[in-house]
């Protein structure tokens, strides 16, 4: 059972605890979020929840035909806004649940806010541990492998080029929204666009795909709406025409909203590219996180350094890698490139954080070498990678939890880096999982 799961049920059940009746689900911000991506509008209103409202929304109607379910952190300021609502209630009833535990302080001041009584029920709804992260039940118990970020400090540094990835790192996404209303000439009724992969067909099927396949995929997409698009001139000369006309609309229509929403995203995701450099820049950022070449890696940084075109932010990734890199080579140069990114006008806020990477995951802290080949079965299956060549250079770095997940599966983990708890030996206990 996942988080996502949890909240689903406990909402269930406030709603059906609250009886039948016209709902209101009265949240605060980040509730709402949640509530919002794991019900649709459909579910929900099957539920006879009809309306969705923030508890510090200043401006909701006095609707007393409906019942209040109140689902909010227990912050100072929900219960707040919690007990100016009861001084000055706006629905009939109130059931009120926290998703944490409220001190009885705070119980008290609701209490006492209550003076008409209209509050039917307090509770706390505090999901167990083992719920929340509950294994499906094999034969063979799951194993937990817990991992320390300072190991590979390098892999979030690097930029990405899957689709998913992309519109996360260049746009950003808030409850599967994603605010595009400062894309240059964007119409209004795509300044924000939903992605969701459970409601999305083409984003489902693509949002792991390397960007180069997506804009394939986004003409295969275009064409096949051209094909189903309704004739202009399409004449409704019968009840069977306005009936065939009316089924295939809101398919049409689905698709339509489909075509635009990604041909404007991965538009806007082109247009990033180009204007940041990305391309020269993902390149020069692989090889500093899979080459051994330090003249080259420095002369390809210092350059960029210099390119108008790269930002502040992809500047300072750069050295972060180079420092990360070869920190300890003989020829580091990493003081000529924090004052090159002091040239380039990088605020100290971007340059101050080249050597709190270095202290968060550099060489004295990893529990193993990011960059070193350690036996001969390395060193050959590299110099065989060498040789085959690379079928796409800004794809060529595999993060290290990739080789750890082997080393996993193998049972070659030492056990000196990996402690394992459990009734038999780390070897003994993956050999029994396979």
């Amino acid at each position: 059972m996942n988080v996502v799961f949890a909240v689903k049920q406990y909402v269930s059940k406030m709603i059906e605890d609250s009886g039948p009746g016209m709902k209101v689900l009265l949240m605060d911000k980040e509730t709402t979020g949640i509530v919002s991506m794991v019900y649709t509008q459909s579910e929900i209103l099957q539920k006879e929840v009809y309306l969705f409202e923030r508890i510090d929304s200043p401006n909701r109607e006095i609707m007393k035909h409906l019942k209040a379910i109140c689902f909010l952190r227990p912050t100072k300021e929900n219960v707040d806004h919690l007990i100016q609502e009861l001084r000055r209630p706006k629905y009939s009833i109130y059931f009120i649940y926290f998703s944490n535990v409220i001190s009885k302080s705070d119980v008290k001041s609701l209490a006492e806010a209550d003076e008409q009584e209209v509050v039917a029920e307090v509770q706390q709804v505090i999901t167990k541990e083992y719920e929340l992260f509950e294994f499906r039940r094999t034969e063979v118990p799951p194993l937990l492998l817990i991992l320390d970020r300072c190991d590979d400090a390098i892999t979030p540094l690097l930029n990405q080029w899957t689709y998913q990835a992309m519109v996360h790192e260049l746009l950003g996404i808030n409850n599967n929204r994603i605010d595009l209303s400062r894309v240059p000439g964007i119409s209004k009724d795509l300044r924000e666009v939903v992605l969701s992969a459970e409601n999305d067909e083409f984003y489902a099927n693509n949002m792991y795909l390397n960007f180069a396949e997506i804009g394939s995929n986004i003409k295969n997409l275009m064409e096949d709406f051209q094909k189903k698009k309704p004739k202009e001139q399409q004449r409704l000369e019968s009840i069977a025409d306005m009936k065939a006309f009316v089924e295939n609309y809101p398919q049409f229509k689905k698709m339509s909203g489909t075509v635009s929403k990604h041909v404007t995203v991965v538009g806007e995701l082109s247009r990033l590219v180009g204007e940041r450099n990305l391309l020269e820049v993902s390149e020069v950022e692989q090889e500093l996180a899979c080459q051994n070449d330090h003249s080259s890696a420095l002369q390809n940084v210092k350059r960029l350094l210099q390119n108008p075109k790269v930002t502040e932010f992809d500047a300072a990734r750069l050295v972060m890698l180079y420092a990360l890199h070869y920190e300890r080579h003989s020829s580091n140069s990493l003081p000529g490139l924090i004052a090159d990114l002091r040239n380039k006008g990088v605020s100290e806020k971007y340059r101050k954080l080249v050597s709190a990477v270095v202290e968060y995951g550099g060489k004295r802290v990893r529990g193993s070498d990011l960059f070193s080949p350690k036996d001969a079965v390395a060193i050959t299956k590299q110099f065989l990678k060498g040789l085959k060549g690379i079928e796409n250079v800004y794809t060529q770095h595999q993060p290290f939890l990739h080789e750890t997940l082997d080393h996993l599966i193998k049972g070659k983990l030492k056990e000196n880096l990996y402690p394992y708890l459990g009734p038999s030996t780390l070897r003994d206990r993956i050999a029994s999982c396979l």
